[in-house]
């Protein structure tokens, strides 16, 4: 963690992280303006974001697009926070994002960066693997993963309900994979988009997930707990061949449980 503590000591790389809280995804460019310095020095301040993970850039085209990635703040959090204080800091959190709900316009995006200790092609099979996704997901992943073709998020007992269906929109083993999330009532809201990007050097990987058009600041949420618990259980399955003891995904609920004890 110290490369975190050392990227929030300064009041610049602080109010980089503030602006992409206030809009994710924002090029170097905007990021410059009203700083007040080089864009040289803008640069080097989300360069030293990047090598603490609190930055993750995107790119598209020619531009690259800078992400706020919360994972190492969620650890400081779980380190320092929620074993003296949590519901508290739950309650004053909740009133927080109602506050900015409210003035939200633009449906959200999110983006989740791991690193993993193995090849492009063993990140991007296990993606793609009905057997692996089953383990690490909790759901098997089902398609013929060719650009244009449906996939399912399909239940492992045995119905064959599938939760979560959509369209493949990018398959380039071993790099890059975009999917759509369909809105499973069957709405007329546009689908979000799923992107997994695997940048692999030497022994490990970058495992990029990019979540755009997310419906609401509640699936926002909810998506941020998501794939925090798939990246985390895909990440131990292939470094160690095994899931983590506990299913990630069971947390969330188990803590808001003993937040509501705890406040009883």
């Amino acid at each position: 963690m110290t490369e975190v503590f050392r990227a929030l000591g300064d009041p610049t790389r602080r109010a980089l992280l503030d602006r992409l809280h206030q809009r994710n995804g924002q090029t170097l460019s905007e990021l410059c303006r009203g700083l007040g310095m080089a864009r040289q020095s803008v640069t080097q301040h989300l360069g030293i974001l990047e090598d603490a993970n609190l930055v993750a850039v995107v790119h598209r085209g020619r531009e690259r697009l800078h992400y706020l990635n919360p994972v190492p703040l969620q650890e400081i959090q779980e380190r320092w926070i929620s074993k003296f204080d949590l519901p508290r800091m739950d309650a004053v959190s909740t009133i927080k994002k109602r506050t900015e709900e409210t003035a939200m316009t633009k449906r959200p995006d999110y983006v989740y960066v791991t690193y993993i200790r193995a090849s492009a092609e063993t990140v991007w099979d296990a993606l793609t693997s009905e057997e692996l996704t089953a383990q690490f997901w909790g759901h098997s992943n089902v398609s013929t993963w060719e650009p244009g073709q449906p996939w399912k998020h399909v239940r492992t007992d045995g119905s064959g309900i599938a939760d979560v269906t959509g369209r493949v929109v990018k398959s380039e083993r071993p790099t890059r994979l975009a999917i759509t999330f369909e809105d499973p009532a069957g709405g007329t809201e546009s689908p979000s988009l799923v992107t997994f990007t695997i940048e692999e050097y030497k022994e490990i990987v970058k495992l990029s997930i990019v979540h755009e058009n997310i419906p609401t600041a509640e699936d926002a949420e909810a998506a941020a707990l998501g794939w925090a618990a798939v990246g985390s259980n895909l990440k131990s399955l292939l470094e160690t061949g095994k899931v983590l003891p506990q299913a990630p995904w069971d947390m969330p609920a188990q803590i808001r449980d003993a937040q509501m004890r705890a406040r009883d």
